[in-house]
């Protein structure tokens, strides 16, 4: 399918502030790329030389050392990442991108994206308040993961996951987007899999959730809400 400003536009809010002109000007340096589930798009290290926009599917960025894999962010339709090894390339990319779900992206190669970062105040404007939310968001990471038990870890992950589904609506019962397995999960909310695996059978006996076809479905999302809130 052919890639057109306007629908670069519509699907992706990074371009919505940019001049047309620009818009136009950066399309032959796009391309499609697509991905089976569990592929790894770049490693952490790598040399950065193009930046990534989510079309359909989902990519979780991790970090990992000698003993543990932490996931920093799970992305889905409309975000973009890898921007910051274009800006600064050293020491390389900051995190490990791994797709989630078959996935389908659109690249944007480092000369077209210094172009915009040189010539459009809209795209300064869009990368500094995105800098900024994923700047918050880590700060939350880490606040949650020193205050905050396992299983209040999780039910927070629950429910942040079920607020990426298009259309989801707060206290309704839904499916999460994506087939998440303990172990997953267990890297998400920084813990092991048995602990997970234990949690995870505790919000099913209480009701809160429920398994089906390999799929976490919130039965009772004010519930959990309400007992994120009580064990905060």
């Amino acid at each position: 399918m052919t890639i057109t400003a306007a629908k670069l536009r519509s699907a992706f809010p990074f371009f919505q502030e940019m001049d047309p002109s620009l818009v136009e000007a950066v399309l032959p340096h796009i391309s499609e790329k697509n991905y089976r589930k569990g592929s790894l798009i770049f490693l952490e290290g790598n040399k950065g030389e193009e930046v990534f926009f989510i079309a359909s599917g989902a990519v979780s960025l991790f970090t990992l050392n000698r003993t543990k894999k932490v996931v920093l962010s799970v992305l889905r339709e409309g975000d973009y990442f890898g921007e910051m090894a274009l800006i600064n390339p050293e020491p390389g990319r900051s995190a490990t991108a791994e797709t989630l779900a078959p996935t389908k992206l659109y690249s944007l190669r480092k000369s077209a994206f210094l172009l915009l970062f040189d010539r459009d105040r809209g795209f300064l404007r869009h990368l500094l308040l995105n800098t900024m939310e994923r700047l918050n968001n880590a700060n939350q990471q880490i606040y949650d993961m020193t205050f905050l038990s396992v299983r209040a870890r999780i039910i927070k992950r629950l429910l942040s996951l079920q607020a990426q589904q298009p259309g989801s609506a707060s206290g309704r019962e839904s499916q999460l987007p994506l087939r998440i397995t303990h172990q997953q999960l267990a890297d998400m909310v920084g813990a092991v899999r048995e602990t997970v695996s234990k949690i995870i059978q505790e919000l099913q006996d209480e009701g809160l959730i429920r398994i089906e076809r390999r799929m976490i479905r919130l039965a009772e999302p004010a519930r959990l809400e309400k007992k994120l809130q009580e064990e905060s």
